[in-house]
C-alpha cells in the first residue's frame, strides 16, 4: 500500500513537471557553428536561470538560404492560420526585411532591457528597409584591410590615399574582385560608395535605376587600379597571400583574420585599419515571430543574449565577431587582453563611425552588374 501510494505520488508529480515544462525552439540560418552557440553555449545559460525551461536549437543552412527557409516556414504557417513553429530566429539582413514587410515578426526590442544598448543604423535599416523595433543584432561582421607593418610604413587612412598608394606600390594589394567571397565584395561596394556619389543613397535607398550611369569614373578608376593589384582566390586566398608576403595589403574579414591569428596561420605583427570612408559589414539578427506563443519567453531569451555579459564572453570571445550591441557596453566585462585584440586596431567610435551597411539590394545588384561589364572584362 506504501509503495503503491509512492509510486503513484511519484507518477503524479513526474506528470505535473512534463505539463509545466516548456520548449523555446530556436531556428537559425548560418554555419554549423551558430547551431553550436545556441546549443552548447546560450540554451544551457538560459535554461539555468530558467528552470523548466528546455532550448532546442535547429539550423537551416548558411548563407541567405538559410534565412529564406525560416521565412518560407513562418510564411507558411501565417497563411494556413497555425502558430509558429519556431519563438525566435537568427536570421541575415536581407530576410528580416521582407519578414517585416511581410508581417511575421514581432515589434519587440524596445521592452528589452538592452534595447537601447545598440545605436547602429543596422538596428533600424536592413538593406533599405525599416525594421526599427523588430530586430536585434546578434554580432556585426566587419571588413577592415589587413596590413603588413615591416612591410608598410605609412598605412593608408582613406580609399583616396589607398588609392595613390597602389600606383606607388603595384603588385602589393591583393583583393579578390567579386568572385570567390564578400571581402573583395564588400571592398568594390566600398569603393563606390566613397568614390560614386550620394554614398547615403545607396545604403538607405530610395532606389533609382539612373544612378548606376553615376558610377562611370568611379568603376574607370577601379579598372585602373587593377592594374596594379593582385587578385587573389577568394577570402581564404587573401589571408593566404598576406601569410607568405605575397601582398603586404588586402581586405578580409575581422573574425577570420584574428582566427586566423590566434591559429598560427597569420604572423602576429599583422595589422587591421578600417580605411575611411568606411568599409561595409553585416550583423546576423534576433527576431521573434509574430505567432508564437510564448513571446515573454523569447524576449527573455533574446535580452540575455544581447545582455553586455554574454555578448563579451560568447560574441568576442568565442568568435572574434564585433558584438550586436554597442561596443563601448562591453568595456569592464572583457579582460584587457581580449579588449586590445579586438580594438586596439580598430577602437569602438572608429567602428561606430566607419561600419557601413552594404547597400540596398537592387544598388548591390547593379554594382555587381557594373563591375562585370566595366572593370573585370
Amino acid at each position: 500500500m506504501h509503495k503503491s501510494l509512492l509510486a503513484a505520488g511519484f507518477a503524479a508529480l513526474l506528470m505535473t513537471s512534463t505539463a509545466s515544462a516548456q520548449t523555446l525552439n530556436v531556428a537559425t540560418a548560418g554555419d554549423q557553428n551558430m547551431v553550436d552557440y545556441i546549443k552548447d553555449y546560450l540554451g544551457p545559460l538560459f535554461e539555468k536561470s530558467h528552470p523548466g525551461v528546455k532550448v532546442v536549437a535547429v539550423g537551416t543552412g548558411p548563407g541567405d538560404g538559410g534565412s529564406q527557409k525560416i521565412f518560407e516556414k513562418l510564411d507558411a504557417q501565417k497563411k494556413a492560420g497555425a502558430p509558429a513553429d519556431f519563438d525566435v530566429v537568427v536570421i541575415h539582413q536581407k530576410a528580416a526585411g521582407t519578414m517585416v514587410q511581410d508581417d511575421l515578426l514581432k515589434k519587440y526590442r524596445d521592452t528589452l532591457p538592452t534595447g537601447k544598448l545598440v545605436t547602429r543604423d543596422t538596428a533600424t535599416n536592413s538593406l533599405g528597409t525599416d525594421v526599427s523595433g523588430f530586430v536585434m543584432p546578434m554580432f556585426h561582421s566587419q571588413t577592415a584591410i589587413a596590413y603588413n607593418p615591416d612591410l608598410i610604413k605609412t598605412v593608408p587612412n582613406s580609399y583616396a590615399e589607398l588609392r595613390d598608394w597602389v600606383k606607388k606600390n603595384p603588385k602589393q594589394f591583393g583583393y579578390n574582385g567579386i568572385k570567390g567571397g564578400m571581402s573583395g565584395v564588400a571592398f568594390v561596394t566600398g569603393w563606390v560608395s566613397a568614390f560614386g556619389g550620394d554614398a547615403a543613397k545607396l545604403e538607405k535607398g530610395p532606389y533609382d535605376a539612373a544612378t548606376k550611369a553615376t558610377w562611370d569614373k568611379a568603376m574607370t578608376d577601379l579598372k585602373e587600379f587593377n592594374q596594379n593589384v593582385v587578385i587573389t582566390p577568394g577570402n581564404a586566398g587573401t589571408l593566404d597571400m598576406l601569410n607568405r608576403g605575397e601582398i603586404a595589403m588586402g581586405p578580409v574579414w575581422v573574425d577570420m583574420f584574428y582566427t586566423w591569428k590566434a591559429e598560427g596561420k597569420l604572423p602576429p605583427n599583422m595589422r587591421l585599419k578600417l580605411v575611411s570612408p568606411g568599409m561595409p559589414g553585416q550583423p546576423m539578427y534576433y527576431a521573434i515571430p509574430s505567432k508564437t506563443a510564448q513571446e515573454k519567453l523569447a524576449a527573455e531569451f533574446v535580452a540575455l543574449a544581447t545582455s553586455p555579459e554574454v555578448q563579451a564572453d560568447g560574441i568576442v570571445k568565442r568568435f572574434n565577431w564585433y558584438p550586436g550591441i554597442d561596443a563601448q557596453n562591453l568595456e569592464g566585462k572583457l579582460d584587457q587582453a581580449a579588449w586590445n585584440q579586438l580594438f586596439a586596431d580598430i577602437p569602438p567610435d572608429a567602428l561606430a563611425s566607419s561600419g557601413k551597411p552594404f547597400p540596398i539590394s537592387p544598388y548591390f545588384n547593379d554594382i555587381l552588374e557594373t563591375y562585370e561589364k566595366k572593370v573585370a572584362n
